[in-house]
């Protein structure tokens, strides 16, 4: 099977950053702890803009500083 590469949610890095707490992107952003876990531990299969946009308005970041393409290896 071809590797076509992943996209890596780089959501614990700009937390720590930011330094904001798991709670309180989770309470500004109206998301679920469990859910910011899981994009903080990469373990998303499937990508939700309208959750993309809240994370990106919250911690006043762009798109691109949030997920990154990460090629395969030949």
């Amino acid at each position: 099977m071809e590797s076509y590469g992943t996209i890596r949610i780089k959501l614990d890095e700009i937390i720590k950053k930011a330094g904001i707490s798991k709670n309180k992107l989770s309470h500004r952003a109206e998301m679920q702890r469990s859910q910011i876990n899981h994009y903080c531990n990469n373990e998303i299969t499937r990508l939700d803009i309208d959750v993309l946009a809240r994370i990106c308005t919250v911690l006043e970041c762009d798109i691109s500083d949030l997920l990154e393409f990460v090629p395969p290896e030949n």
